[in-house]
């Protein structure tokens, strides 16, 4: 499971390590293999285990191409969904298309969500946990969970 805030940093050739406390669990779950896509509602990417991503793909290849948000969720998380091996340091190389999408400078947040993390600049992680829209209503599961 992975959960926490990670502040990382990506070289000029696009290069960055994923935090070592998660190299194991990657190792043993798809063999070091993620798969990197685009977030369907943020400027940000989404970076499944392999073997995650192979659970959800078939789900997406589902969804109905007749409706334009469907058909649009389907062009950025496959159309964008690319498979990367972590080296031996615990590295992979983000491409251009994924950087760009993300806006990605030198400075990331890696951010745990259970079986998959988001990647946000940092710039565009800390906006987004700033802004706070009230008129966001919690999902209905939410009111009964006592934190």
């Amino acid at each position: 499971m992975f959960q926490g805030s990670h502040a990382i940093t990506m070289d000029a050739k696009g290069r960055m390590a994923i935090p070592a406390k998660y190299r194991d669990t990657l190792a043993d779950a798809c063999e070091g293999r993620i798969v990197v896509t685009a977030h369907t509602q943020d400027r940000c990417l989404l970076v499944y285990p392999e073997t995650e991503w192979a659970e959800i793909l078939p789900k997406i290849e589902a969804l109905p191409s007749f409706n334009k948000a469907a058909l649009r969720a389907q062009r950025l998380l496959i159309g964008y969904a690319t498979t990367l091996e972590l080296d031996g340091n615990g590295r992979v190389l983000l491409p251009p298309t994924l950087r760009d999408y993300a806006n990605f400078d030198k400075k990331l947040m890696l951010v745990g969500l259970g079986k998959k993390f988001e990647l946000w600049s940092e710039e565009a992680w800390f906006a987004s946990i700033a802004d706070v829209d009230d008129g966001d209503e919690l999902p209905q599961e939410m009111l009964t969970l006592s934190l």
